[in-house]
């Protein structure tokens, strides 16, 4: 009987060891396939912004000719988009344009969602996930979950905090390259002047974002841009 249980152990324990064993290699494959899902977003995303920054026209996207009074701003506005993502995508240095001429005009809508569990912020794009930023949110929960909009855009603007208007070129400016106030007083999202806390939530509330990134999206999205804020 003791050899019998002895062998029933044995096999039992094989059993459970063989199992581990195979669990192992697979815990390691979904790793590797984990990353290999995030590399290739991260590879998929750059090019949707390498192709939206282009003069190809794609998805969301026309050849508009230049009318007799037609400037940037009245193209912009006509068609849902911002002056800077029109010279950028047609390589334009300057507002000047020529009637007779054509220009590629983006037409897709732009949303955002942040997630703030996970610090990320969502750049949509007629409703699909276009690229993806990580960014900062606020500590203790503090930035407001909602829907809200873009209501201002602004370049370097002066930092308006409790009891001192601080300038751009002061050490303590913490605003980064690029501003998009929210539709709600006193949040906005922002560059940032510490890129390593990038990812954390450590804010009063606003959204923070590499100032590359920041930039990137100034360029992208107009004034009047939804932004779904969630837990």
């Amino acid at each position: 009987m003791n050899k019998i249980c002895i062998l029933i152990r044995s096999i039992a324990f094989g059993a459970f060891a063989a199992l581990l064993a195979a669990a192992m290699p697979l815990t390691g494959w979904a790793k590797d396939t984990s990353s290999a899902l995030a590399a290739a977003r991260e590879k998929h995303e750059a090019r949707n912004i390498r192709l939206l920054f282009s003069p190809s026209i794609t998805d969301g996207s026309i050849e508009y000719k230049v009318e007799d009074g037609d400037n940037l701003e009245s193209i912009a506005g006509s068609f849902g988009t911002t002056v800077d993502l029109i010279k950028a995508s047609n390589g334009l240095k300057d507002d000047l344009i020529i009637a007779g001429s054509t220009l590629k005009v983006v037409t897709a809508k732009f949303s955002i969602l942040i997630n703030k569990s996970q610090n990320r912020l969502f750049l949509n794009k007629d409703g699909k996930i276009f690229k993806t930023y990580v960014v900062s949110t606020g500590r203790n929960n503090s930035t407001p979950a909602g829907k809200f909009t873009i209501e201002e855009k602004m370049v370097s603007p002066l930092w308006y905090k409790v009891g001192a208007v601080v300038p751009p070129d002061s050490p303590e400016y913490a605003l980064g390259t690029r501003w998009m106030g929210l539709s709600v007083k006193g949040y906005g999202i922002h560059g940032t002047k510490e890129p390593g806390l990038i990812g954390r939530q450590v804010t009063h509330g606003c959204v923070r974002m590499l100032n590359s990134d920041a930039e990137e999206l100034y360029v992208i999205v107009p004034g009047g841009t939804e932004v779904v804020i969630e837990d």
